[in-house]
Order: C-alpha cells, then structure tokens, then sequence
C-alpha cells in the first residue's frame, strides 16, 4: 500500500511541475507573441496595469468575505461548479457545431439552413402542356402554405406540438413533462420532440451514418449528441424562418408511406385530392399516419388507422379545434379512401419517357443534376393528342395483322428456316437467354432435369393479352409463356416534325408493361426497299452524276460474277412481281413500284461506297458496308434513324438531329437549359424538292406501292401532298413504311421478335400490308381532330430555281404504266450475311416483253 501511495505521489509531483513547465512556456510563448503584435511600449505597461488589478481584487476579496464563515466554502464550491458546467456546456456545444475531432458528426451548413433541400420529383410534360410521368427516390411534390387545408395544420399542431407557436423551437415545458415521466415511470406523457425538431431531422437527417461520428455509436452518448443537434438546428430554422413555412417545410418532407412523400402525393395517393381540399377526418388520417407509416397505413391497418385517426380527433377537440361535438360525431364515421398511387409509366408515351430519361440522366451528369432528387421540370416535344393517336393506330391495326398471323399459321409453329421448315428446338434454345433460365441454372448446376422442370411447372401469371390491348390471367408454365410470346408480332411507330426536328409521336411497342424493348430507338432491322431513296439521292445530288427523276433505265437481269466468301460466284437480285418488264422506266416510276433490278443498276452507276457516305451524312448511324445490295436494305438501321432522314425530303435539304427535350427548369421554374437540334445541309435544296417529288410517287404513280393509302379517309386528298415508300425483307421478316408530308414526317416497322418469325405470302407480309396501315390509320386521326391544326396541304415551294426536268410524260400504251401493283418480295435472307443470299445463282431465262393486247385483257 505504501508502495502505491509513493507512486502516486511520486506522479502526482511529476504532474504538477509539468503544468508549470507548461504554463511558464505558455506565458513566455504568450509574452513572446505581444511583444511582436503591440511592442514592449504598449504591451509592458497593460500587463503592470493587469497584474495591479489582479492584486486589488485580490485584497478587495480578502477584505471583504469571510473565509472562516460556515457557508464560504459551499457558496465557493457551488461558483465553481456553475462556472465549469457553463465551460463544459459551451465547449460541448462548441464541439457539437464543429465536429471538433471527428467526435459529433457534421452539422447542417449555413446554406443548408438557408435554402433546405428536399429530394424531389421530376415531371415530364408534353409540348401542350400534359404532364406525362414523374421521376423520383422519393415521389414528391412540394406545395405552398396556402395549398394546405387549414384541417391539416390544425390537426397536426394538436398532435405534435400543441405550443407550436409559443416557442422557439425547443418547448422546455414538454421535455420537463417527458422528464418527469422517465422519474416516475410514467411513459404515456407524450414526446418532447417540437415540429420544428422533427423537422429538422427528417430534414437533415441527422441519425443518418455517415453524421454520427465518433461517439454517435455509442447508446446513450450517440443519443445526447443527436438531440442536441436536432435542438440546435430547431433553433436556428425558428431564426430564418416564419412559423408557417416551418408547417409548410414539414408537411412536404414527411413520408406517409406507400412511396408517398410529402402532403401533396399523400392526399393524391390516399383521397385523390390536392392537399388543399381535404376534409377534417382526412387530415386526421394523414397526420395519425406519421407516427408509424405501417402500424397506422389505413391500407394494410385500417383498424388501427381508424383508431389512430380518432386519437387526433380527440386531441383537436382537447385544443379547440373542434368542438366536443363535431369530434364525436366525425369520429363515427368511416375511413372512406379513394386510393391511386402514381409509378412513373403511368399513362402514354412510355417508350418515348424513357428515351427522355435516358437522355436527361446523361445531360444531369455532364450538368451536376439528378433526375430523380432534383426536383425538374423537363418539357418535351411530344404532343400527347398525336402521341394518343399513334398508339391508337398501332394497338389497333396490330391487333388486326396478329389476327390475321394466327389464322395464317394455325396450329403451325411461326419460327421457320430460309426453306421454309420448322427450327427444331427454337424454344428450348431462345429460353436458355432469359433470366429464368440463367436464375435456374445458377441454383441447379449440372442439372438439366431439375432446370426443365421447374421452367415446364405451371403457375398462376399474368400476360398481355392483345385481343384486348390489357392483361389476362392464365396458368402456364414458362414454357407456354415463351411459346405465346413469340407468337406475337411487334411493331414501332415514329413521327417528328421536319423543320424543328421535334418528335411528335413515339411509340416503340404493343405494350411497355409487357415489352420493354423499344423499336424506335433500340431496335435495328433491315429497313428493304425504304433504303433505296438513298441510292436514288445519291445519283441526283451527286454532280458527277447529276440524274432527273426523268431519267430512263431499262428493267432488265442484273447478273454480276462476284467474290463472296472466297469465291466467284453469280449475284442476280429478282423484282418483286418476279419478272422483268424490260421497259425503258423513269427514275420516279422505278422508285414507286420499286423495282429491284433498277436500284441495282443504279447502285452500280454511282457505286455503293457513294451510297454509304450519303446514308450517314443523312443520319444513318448504323453500321454499313459498301457492298452491291445497299439499296435493297440489307443492313441494320434503326426507325429514328429513318425518319430523321427522310426529314431531309422535306427540309430543303437540311439534316435536323430529332429533338426529344425543348428546355429544363428547376424546382422554382427557372430555366437552367434550352435545347436545339443540330443541323447542316445534307442534300441540295434541288435534290431535296426533287426527291419529295419522286416519293410522291409512290402514290400518283400507276403501280406506285404507297397506294395503300388511298383507303384511310381524308388521308390522299386534292388539297394535300403526301409521299412514302415502302419495304419489305427477306421471308416478309420485316415489314417498313415511310411517309412524308409537309407538318410530318413518320415511319413504322412490323415484324417478329424473332427474324425467323414471319409470314410465309408476300401478298401479307409485305410493308404495304402490316406498316402503311399504321401510318394510314395514325394519319386518318389526326386529321379529323380538330384540336390539332395539322390538315392535308401541299408541300412548300422550293426556295432555289429547279433547272432538272422532274414532270416526266409517257406514250399512251408504254408499257411500263401498267395500272398494277407489283408485290414487294425480299430480296436476301434476315439472318445470314448477303453472300449467303439464295438469289444467288444462274440469272433467269429472260421474259418476253408483255405486248400491249395481253396487257389490256391483264386490266380488264
């Protein structure tokens, strides 16, 4: 023991003469540091002056106070007990508002404070002004103090924090009340939290992990740290801001459940009203809801929610905002919900919002904006009348064409060869790339039986049902889904004003719940004969060749010895009605009934590397190879890449990128981007007008494969223009139509899912028959809505002189003005390369020239 107390001495010597090593350093260092600052003049005699009065006070003490009274010594020790808790309390909370070591976590900035931010929800509205989806982590939608129901804030003050307006953000009285709960053991005497507390840390989060700092793990510390930033920083929202903006803050930032935030989603979701229309037991639902969003959810609870609603009540009654009697008798009334909660694809336009999304996300990371927490506002160019009529047009005409397909085919299964048989095992392989199969084969490795098992099991599920356009139940097995699926045809339809560039209508499929694929953008396909205006631009706007749409080519074989895969082997491309009329045929006439050997030939006149390098300055952006078959459309492209070139006809010549988003605003409606499309001349304004004049062909000519059109109302019509063209894909796997008029420019694709997948007759599978009808029947509306000021018009006049001969005459009887429409057939196979075409082979024996007798009797 002795030993101890001589070490603890021994430290204790040690100790004191260290702090008066320290404390003599400090007043030299101290000393040393006035001396630079003020000088010996100035600094010398303020320390005499100080020391003089140190001692004065000291004699003025001693004189004074009684040390050898009884209550000295308390009264000393109360002093200095007061003293250091006011040091500890400031140093605490100095530690507390800086972080001092990492040990409290952070604070709320003082621009935090200033201007709090709240994730909010983005929307995207159409170019007339419908908002058409939102975008969040937390779907909200802040509204002002006088979009919320006086019954709101009533209720809720009674609730939460009935001195509300008596205190400054912490109310002393009810953590006295709290306190003296936790004494007696009485837990029932509520919080002690205030709104502005609660605000402050739904606002801030201030519990979050990466706030807590060193000691915010540890229980009772952690929570004493957390208290008191929360005090802190309700004091300081009292300071900056008004008692009823603080009631506004809160209600937008509480969450009420069911990926409800804030009032305004709340009262949508729950009573579909705005918040400023909600009645006193609403209200009384909504604040009841916040003090546990699953215990009191009146969907899943909606006992204890009625319960937890009377409670408020009550408790408005205690506080005179009711009276007795109004409160007992709402308290007997039903929970009535009229419940409609928002997901970001709710209506139209689903493919086209996430074209928007995908493009907005990428301009927020190059900008320091987030789609989902920012709270902007994105305007689009899509009008969501044209938009409503495009998916009307498809969903119905699709439903005819799968009609049609499923009658076509029987009980026959669809997926077939170049030869026309069945593909053993299509399904079992298609099924071993979807995510059922790999999540199969990922939990039963090396076994195949168990796999194949679980995918044949039936079970409840729900499909879409396109008899209908919506969903339906059945019991099928994954299997029996693939089988349904693959069945069904799809389609993509786009339009775009050609002048601005701004897309007007998007629709990329039959159903996005149920297809997400998009073919506008997303999907690439053989466009067929819908390529060939490019290789007849090519030989017009190109000065070295310089053609009219006058200009004369004989339909003929067109046979080539060429290598393909290593070989020299014949190239002798078919037309679609398969023979060759051997007529000396315009280039107008040959673009509208499409006529294969023609294209060829010319393809071979300019040369198919000039018909690349037009295709990608007119926007094609898709792979593509120099190769004889170019102009019959045997590589890739996407519809958005289509339609903007086709643009090209219509705009002088001008290539416009198409436009999705106009401008962004922030949450208060300041514009923070406009947006405009990139242009540059492509084509001559000549070649341009010339080429409109060609595509209208397509219709005025005898033959012309857009005369489909003729059978939708108001549609081809004396007072309007209008061009297309069509196109069709080896087996019929793809069917295409372009159309051009002088307020729009649209393109639609229809085929399989699968290449293999199509019809097996021409006269069904062709662009004429599954994609003009879309076009025809999208164009039939929006002409009738008189809300819509688009009306059949001619195309504007050409703004230079047109020096080429383009209005052609023809002798009486030649016979290329033959009044038929030839049926487009493909021209190579969809999922093979060209070489591997079987129109390659011995050219045909030639046909004889149709004489003008035998062609009368084919009329008649």
């Amino acid at each position: 023991m002795e030993a101890i107390l001589a070490f603890f001495n021994t430290l204790k010597t040690k100790l004191i003469r260290a702090n008066d090593w320290l404390a003599a350093k400090f007043d030299s260092a101290f000393y040393a540091l006035g001396v630079k600052l003020f000088g010996h003049e100035r600094l010398d005699p303020f320390l005499k002056n100080t020391r003089a009065l140190y001692r004065s006070g000291q004699q003025y003490w001693a004189e004074t106070v009684d040390k050898n009274s009884d209550f000295y010594r308390p009264i000393v020790r109360l002093w200095k007990i007061f003293g250091w808790g006011l040091f500890f309390a400031a140093f605490y909370i100095f530690c507390v508002e800086t972080n001092f070591l990492w040990l409290m976590g952070s604070m709320p900035s003082v621009e935090d404070l200033q201007d709090p931010k709240v994730n909010q929800s983005s929307e995207i509205y159409t170019s007339d002004g419908i908002m058409i989806g939102k975008f969040y982590t937390e779907n909200r939608t802040p509204v002002g103090y006088e979009q919320i129901s006086p019954n709101l804030t009533k209720a809720l003050i009674a609730t939460e924090d009935e001195r509300f307006y008596d205190h400054s953000g912490i109310d002393l009285r009810a953590m006295a009340r709290v306190a003296a709960g936790l004494l007696t053991g009485d837990t029932d005497q509520g919080g002690g939290s205030t709104v502005t507390q609660q605000l402050a840390k739904k606002l801030f989060k201030t519990r979050r992990r990466d706030a807590r700092g060193l000691l915010g793990g540890i229980p009772v510390l952690g929570t004493l740290v957390f208290k008191t930033k929360e005090w802190l920083t309700a004091i300081k929202l009292e300071r900056n801001f008004t008692k009823e903006e603080i009631i506004t803050m809160y209600l937008n930032t509480v969450d009420y459940g069911n990926n409800a935030y804030g009032i305004n989603t709340a009262a949508r979701s729950y009573f579909s009203k705005s918040p400023d229309s909600l009645n006193v037991q609403e209200a009384a639902v909504l604040v009841g809801l916040q003090k546990a969003t699953t215990t009191y959810n009146p969907i899943r609870n909606p006992e204890r929610s009625l319960e937890r609603r009377n409670v408020v009540l009550t408790r408005m009654a205690n506080f005179n905002y009711l009276t007795q009697a109004e409160a007992d008798s709402i308290i007997q009334l039903p929970i009535e919900l009229k419940v409609k909660f928002e997901t970001p694809y709710d209506g139209n336009a689903n493919y086209f919002k996430n074209a928007v999304v995908d493009y907005v996300k990428k301009w927020g990371e190059e900008n320091g904006y987030d789609l989902y927490t920012d709270g902007l506002k994105i305007y689009t160019t899509i009008d969501s009348r044209m938009q409503e009529h495009a998916e009307k047009a498809l969903e119905t005409k699709m439903r005819d064409l799968q009609k049609t397909f499923d009658e076509h085919w029987g009980r026959e299964k669809p997926w077939r060869d170049e030869d026309g048989k069945e593909i053993p095992n299509f399904l079992q392989d298609v099924i071993k790339r979807t995510g059922r199969y790999k999540s199969l084969a990922a939990r039963f490795p090396d076994q195949p039986d168990s796999i194949d098992y679980y995918l044949n099991k039936k079970d409840t599920m729900t499909v879409y049902d396109w008899k209908t356009g919506g969903a339906m139940v059945r019991v099928w097995s994954s299997m029996d889904s693939l089988e349904y699926y693959k069945r069904i045809m799809r389609a993509g339809m786009m339009a775009m004003e050609p002048q601005t560039g701004y897309i007007k209508a998007w629709v990329g499929g039959l159903d996005y719940n149920f297809f997400k694929y998009d073919h506008v953008k997303q999907g690439k396909r053989q466009p067929g004969s819908t390529f060939k205006p490019f290789v007849y631009t090519t030989a017009i706007d190109d000065t070295t060749y310089d053609m009219t749409p006058c200009d004369r080519i004989v339909d003929k074989p067109y046979v080539r010895e060429m290598m393909i895969n290593g070989k020299m082997q014949r190239w002798a491309p078919k037309n679609s009605n398969g023979y060759f009329t051997y007529s000396n045929m315009t280039l107008r006439r040959a673009l509208a009934q499409s006529v294969n050997s023609i294209t060829v030939q010319l393809t071979e006149k300019v040369g198919p590397k000039e018909v690349v390098r037009y295709a990608e300055k007119m926007g094609i952006s898709t792979p593509l190879r120099a190769e004889m078959g170019i102009g019959l459309g045997i590589f890739d492209v996407s519809l958005y890449d289509m339609v903007a070139a086709y643009s090209i006809f219509v705009n002088s010549g001008t290539y416009t990128t198409p436009v999705l988003v106009t401008r962004i605003e922030d949450q208060r409606g300041s514009v923070i981007e406009e947006f405009v499309p990139e242009r540059h001349q492509a084509i001559r304004p000549e070649s341009a007008f010339l080429m409109r004049h060609m595509l209208k062909g397509g219709i005025e000519e005898p033959g012309g494969t857009s005369r489909g059109l003729y059978n939708f109302t108001g549609v081809v019509t004396n007072k309007g223009e209008i061009g297309g063209k069509t196109g069709t894909t080896s087996n019929n796997s793809d069917g295409w139509y372009m159309c051009i008029t002088p307020d729009l420019v649209m393109g639609a694709w229809v085929g399989g899912d699968d290449r293999s997948i199509h019809f097996r007759s021409t006269n069904l599978g062709q662009g004429s028959r599954m994609a003009l009808p879309i076009v025809g029947s999208f164009l039939e509306n929006i002409y009738k809505d008189k809300s819509l000021d688009v009306k059949p018009r001619p195309f504007s006049q050409p703004m230079v002189k047109i020096n080429k001969e383009y209005k052609c005459s023809y002798p009486v009887y030649e016979p290329d003005t033959l009044e038929f429409e030839p049926e487009e057939e493909p021209f190579m196979p969809d999922e093979i390369e060209p070489s591997a075409s079987p129109l390659i082979g011995p050219p045909p024996p030639p046909l004889p020239v149709p004489s003008v007798d035998s062609v009368k009797k084919r009329i008649q």
